[in-house]
């Protein structure tokens, strides 16, 4: 960060109470690791852009305090309003603000899972959903090193950097806005990016947010009850590019946790942790059907525990 800093204490705790553990959070998932976030193993944090109220870019450091805590540390030169963004831009990408004591409570008996009580289970999510659906994309039919070339070259070229900060690559700039996507065309996307069959997809997701056609941030402030989880997985699927994985995935960036993200590397891994040749999508759904709305977080939990413990 460019000059002095300012820290913000904060607590590691759940809506319902539930401990909250910081670094089995930041290693939720893969995607929490691509730009505009970066995760260091050695002092567990993670330092992403985010975007302030006016669309500027502003560098934060998520990283752990005293026990119990978390402390945010921004650039000394943002105002006190400021930093309040700050602040609740990382609270958001930590989903700080998801009950899972409900969740705690069904697993603990579990042998296989008991040790998410603890505080893991909070998956991080992106600053927005526009962000969370270009991402997922980004994953589908490729490997993984695949999607953090893709992803890198897209925050290089279209994120602004923030203010005073040497922008090196991907780092130091934010995730591109749904209007800076759509303003390029198609063959940026096929020749820069390298993105394949992806690039209509991606443009097209952008125009028709830049354009208030599609919006996409009212999936994620929507609650089950207005929206449930049938109609937003069919709403998903409308979208180009997204076909049954990417619609769970997104789902589960959205808090969604009911279905089960299967795939090539989740079904092989379930198989091996349990010790089976093969196994069928039938099998594997029955064994977490007891968790109803956290089904697919159990799962997720399940075949993740090898990174997410460590």
């Amino acid at each position: 960060m460019n000059g002095g800093l300012q820290t913000v204490q904060f607590p590691l705790i759940g809506p319902g109470g539930e401990p909250v553990d910081l670094w089995r959070t930041l290693q939720s998932h893969g995607i929490a690791e691509l730009p505009p976030a970066a995760v260091d193993p050695v002092t567990r944090s993670m330092t992403v852009v985010v975007r302030l109220s006016d669309g500027s870019p502003a560098m934060v450091t998520i990283a752990p305090g005293e026990t119990g805590s978390g402390v945010l540390s921004v650039d000394a030169s943002l105002t006190a309003k400021q930093v309040e963004q700050a602040c609740a831009a990382a609270r958001h990408l930590l989903r700080m603000d998801e009950e899972l004591s409900g969740f705690y409570a069904r697993i603990v008996a579990d042998p296989d899972l008991a040790w998410v009580t603890a505080g893991a289970g909070r998956m991080t999510r992106c600053a927005t959903v526009f962000e969370d659906v270009i991402k997922t994309i980004l994953t589908t039919n490729c490997t993984w090193s695949g999607t953090v070339r893709m992803v890198n070259l897209l925050v290089e070229h279209l994120g602004d950097h923030v203010p005073g900060e040497l922008a090196s690559g991907a780092a130091g700039r934010a995730f591109p806005t749904p209007a800076t996507m759509a303003s390029v065309e198609e063959a940026f996307y096929r020749e820069v990016i390298r993105a394949g069959y992806r690039a209509p997809h991606l443009r097209s997701i952008a125009e028709r947010v830049a354009s208030g056609d599609l919006d996409l941030e009212s999936l994620g402030a929507a609650s089950p009850k207005d929206l449930p989880d049938d109609e937003l997985r069919a709403i998903l699927l409308g979208l180009p590019g997204v076909g049954p994985y990417a619609a769970s995935h997104i789902m589960m960036m959205l808090g969604r946790h009911r279905p089960l993200v299967l795939d090539s590397w989740t079904r092989p891994t379930y198989a091996r942790l349990t010790g089976k040749k093969t196994i069928t999508d039938k099998q594997i759904t029955r064994r977490f059907a007891r968790y109803k709305e956290f089904a697919g977080l159990a799962f997720w939990l399940f075949v993740t525990r090898e990174w997410v413990v460590g």
